[in-house]
């Protein structure tokens, strides 16, 4: 296999994921103030174009919004977090949400895997599974609600999946001390929809709204499905995903 050249980011967008980092990891908090494109250009020893290209992009992303006679501040109001960004967040913070977020568990039961579960699983029709269904708020406002879903061996290994309390380090940091199973990668897959009644209820929306949908997949070493998740959040919010092509 012939050698590629690795090529380096260019240097906006490097500056680019050093903030959006920051506000991922709550490091920076809805409202705060981003540097000028001045300060960037001298902070980071970067032209006054580049760094103006800086804060459009993370406009454009849904990071941040201008303030006139202000500035520039940071808005997460669009960022939901999706099983890559829990996983991220944990090995940056050792923190599940930012200052500003939290979850409330809403129901963790040991019940009979649906056939779409059992085979997003790679369980046997009829399975037993661990449902953990949770509700994801900034402040009182409600940013989307996700089920997680584990094979139900688990529950002797890992008990407290089946507890209503939350785990600070997190389902998979949590599952990797207990169970030796570390998370290796995973998949999600997004798709446009209407609410249902639980989502309705979940998201304090009308039956029939269009809404956002989510499926993901994380898998541990193993290859093996570790948690299969289903999420769902409001229209017109806006997630952010890197992804990186390579010929």
């Amino acid at each position: 296999m012939a050698p590629a050249i690795q090529r380096p980011d260019p240097p906006y967008m490097q500056v680019v994921t050093t903030i959006r980092a920051q506000i991922e990891s709550g490091e920076l908090r809805e409202g705060d103030m981003l540097p000028s494109t001045r300060q960037i250009s001298q902070d980071w020893e970067i032209s006054h174009a580049t760094a103006t290209k800086v804060l459009a992009a993370l406009r454009s992303e849904g990071l941040a919004r201008g303030v006139q006679g202000v500035g520039t501040i940071v808005t997460t109001s669009g960022n939901k977090q999706a099983a890559k960004d829990r996983m991220l967040a944990v090995r940056r913070t050792g923190r599940v949400y930012p200052p500003d977020q939290h979850a409330v568990i809403k129901s963790a039961d040991l019940v009979e895997a649906p056939k779409h579960v059992a085979d997003a699983l790679r369980l046997e029709p009829g399975a037993r599974v661990i449902r953990r269904h949770r509700v994801t708020y900034r402040e009182r406002q409600v940013l989307s609600s996700s089920v997680s879903w584990f094979d139900g061996a688990l529950a002797e290994t890992a008990p407290r999946l089946l507890e209503t309390e939350r785990i600070r380090q997190g389902t998979f940091g949590y599952i990797a001390e207990q169970a030796d199973r570390a998370v290796k990668n995973g998949q999600e897959q997004k798709a446009a929809d209407a609410a249902t009644e639980q989502d309705a209820e979940d998201l304090g929306v009308e039956l029939g709204a269009p809404v956002l949908r989510g499926r993901n997949w994380v898998y541990d070493a193993e290859g093996d499905v570790l948690e299969y998740g289903e999420s769902v959040a409001q229209s017109g919010q806006w997630a952010s995903y890197e992804y990186e092509i390579t010929n």
